[in-house]
């Protein structure tokens, strides 16, 4: 496998994390209503952002990898 392929390879990896991410997110407040929503949307949120900082990091770690 080269390292476009592999790189390629990964990509797809972190947008299907990050799909995943939103998805786990939106499923764990769903049907909640009032101080319920609001306990567990903050902590999802949190949570998501954790996430979403993670895979950008890798994909940053792949475009200097691919420019060095």
């Amino acid at each position: 496998m080269t390292a476009t392929t592999h790189d390629a390879k990964e990509l797809r990896e972190l947008d299907a994390g990050t799909r995943l991410a939103w998805r786990t997110y939106s499923d764990s407040v769903r049907d909640l209503h009032g101080e319920e929503y609001e306990r567990v949307e903050a902590e999802s949120w949190s949570t998501l952002q954790g996430e979403l900082r993670r895979l950008e990091r890798r994909r940053q770690s792949l475009a200097r990898t691919d420019s060095a």
